[in-house]
Order: structure tokens, then C-alpha cells, then sequence
């Protein structure tokens, strides 16, 4: 079981290039890779967005590859002429729009930077084996990351499936004792009223089965052992089990709704409200596994 969220870090270099490149993820129902890249470098995209899903279903994935120019040539790099030319330029514009121009350190740097003159960078195809040398690990430890968290995850949801466990055969003990604490409540009832009504009379024993029926919930309850099993089985499973976590919530939600809609009992409302209060945190953890 694999958590959504994820980082990893890789770098490579050689005499001219230094490559870094960072692979990190957020939940999303669906795969979605972003990639970012120098404008140069643009033809990549599509060969790291295939690494990707190589190790990912699920998740907004987004790879960001910084490169940095090493050795000889790594500094500043211009063209006297260009920047020459330019900084002129700048005062004649300046000239003509009544405005003043110093030509100092900070504008010359600007100047520079804006020229650009030294960040052409190899071709993709020379480039891309060594992209691809930084990939590797950034990959490896971004899918270390989510099958890390998603062991946490796997040991924190067993635990509050077990509590649900615990919890529906409480609810279970307690159900079997809703109808005979009717009965007598019943029985009191017509007493307490002065009515000469024995337990066996027909009337009395219609009243007590059609309540029978409405507070039953023993289907429920076998439904949501079932749910609780299947959940723990998803959970063994290989690949994307995120959705199919979501909709078994979906279903456990709707089998404890029911069985709290049918309540008739102060201690099965209570252990109803607990399941739901439970369940809420289960599906919240789930929306973060793969």
C-alpha cells in the first residue's frame, strides 16, 4: 500500500553541467505528471512523464530539472559589444523621454543577465542520458518516500478498522437486547395503565413483533462485518486500492446510517455515533493512499 505523497532528490553531473532534479506529489483521484524543464530541453517532457508512470497511478506528480554550468565558463559570460550597445541604447531611450540613466554595478548585472549570453545549453538528445542519470534516484527515493508513509498509514487504518470491528459487536450484544427490554417495558406500560393484558395476548405480541421488525438490524450489521473484512483484504492488495477504499467507506457509511436511523436504544444511538466519528477519520486517511 502506497501513500499519494512523495519526494525524492536526484543530481548528476559533467565537466560543464550540474543536473538536479526533484520528483514530488500530492493526492489526486487520477494520475497527473507536470514536468518542468529549460525552454531547450522541452522534447524531454514526454521520456520523464513516462518514467513516472512507471512508479506512480495516482497523485499530482510534478519533476522539476534545475541545471547549473560548471567548471570553466560557470561565471558570468557577455559580449562587450552586446552589452555596450545596449546599455546605450538604454541612455538614448532615457534622453528622449526626459529621464535620467547611471549606468552603475547593479545595471551593468541586469544588463548581463538579461543578455544571457552564456546559458545556451547542449542539445536535449546530448543532454538527456545525463537528465535521466539524476532521474533514477530522484525516483527511487520519491517511491521510498510513498511506500514509507504508506505502511503508516496501512498500521494507523488496521487500528480503526479493529475499533469498528469491536464496535459493531457491541453493537450486536446490544441489539439482541433491545426486544426483550421492550417487552417488558410494554408490559409495564399496560400494567401501569390498568389494562388486563397478558404478555401472550395476540394484540400484545402483534405490538412486539411489528417493533421486531423495525429495530432489526441484523442485516446491517452482517453487511458491515463484511464491508470490514473486504476492507482489510483491499488494503493486502497490489496497485491503485485508493478508489476502492473511498466507495467500501461509501458502503460502511451507509449500512451504520441505516442502523442508527433504526435505533431504538440509547447505548446503539451512542456506539453509532462513535462508528461514524470513526469512519470519518478512516476516509480521510484513505483519500491519501494510492
Amino acid at each position: 500500500m502506497q501513500s499519494m505523497t512523495g519526494f525524492g532528490r536526484g543530481e548528476s553531473r559533467n565537466e560543464h553541467l550540474e543536473i538536479t532534479v526533484e520528483v514530488s506529489s500530492v493526492n489526486r483521484k487520477s494520475l497527473e505528471v507536470g514536468v518542468s524543464l529549460p525552454r531547450e530541453w522541452q522534447s524531454m517532457e514526454r521520456d520523464l512523464s513516462e518514467a513516472v508512470r512507471g512508479c506512480a497511478l495516482r497523485g499530482k506528480v510534478s519533476v522539476y530539472v534545475q541545471v547549473r554550468r560548471v567548471g570553466q565558463g560557470a561565471g558570468l559570460d557577455w559580449d562587450d559589444e552586446k552589452v555596450l550597445a545596449t546599455v546605450r541604447r538604454l541612455e538614448s531611450f532615457a534622453h528622449e523621454h526626459g529621464m535620467t540613466i547611471v549606468p552603475d554595478g547593479d545595471l551593468l548585472l541586469r544588463v548581463i543577465n538579461s543578455l544571457d549570453t552564456g546559458s545556451e545549453l547542449p542539445e536535449a538528445e546530448a543532454a538527456k542520458p545525463l537528465v535521466l542519470e539524476a532521474l533514477t534516484p530522484a525516483l527511487e527515493g520519491f517511491a521510498a518516500m510513498r511506500a514509507s508513509e504508506g505502511e503508516t498509514l496501512k498500521k494507523d487504518l488496521l487500528e480503526r478498522i479493529a475499533f469498528l470491528e469491536q464496535q459493531v459487536e457491541k453493537m450486536r450484544a446490544t441489539a439482541a437486547e433491545v426486544v426483550p427490554t421492550y417487552r417488558e417495558q410494554l408490559f409495564a406500560r399496560l400494567q401501569k395503565a390498568g389494562l388486563e393484558l397478558e404478555l401472550d395476548d395476540e394484540r400484545v405480541l402483534k405490538e412486539i413483533a411489528l417493533f421486531a421488525d423495525r429495530a432489526d438490524i441484523a442485516e446491517e450489521l452482517t453487511r458491515l462485518s463484511s464491508h470490514l473484512e473486504q476492507f482489510r483484504a483491499t488494503m493486502e492488495e497490489e496497485g491503485a486500492i485508493g478508489r476502492k477504499m473511498d466507495f467500501l467507506c461509501q458502503e460502511i457509511h451507509r449500512e451504520v446510517n441505516t442502523s442508527g436511523s433504526k435505533a431504538n436504544q440509547l447505548e446503539l444511538t451512542r456506539l453509532v455515533i462513535d462508528c461514524k466519528n470513526e469512519l470519518e477519520r478512516i476516509r480521510e486517511q484513505a483519500q491519501n493512499v494510492e
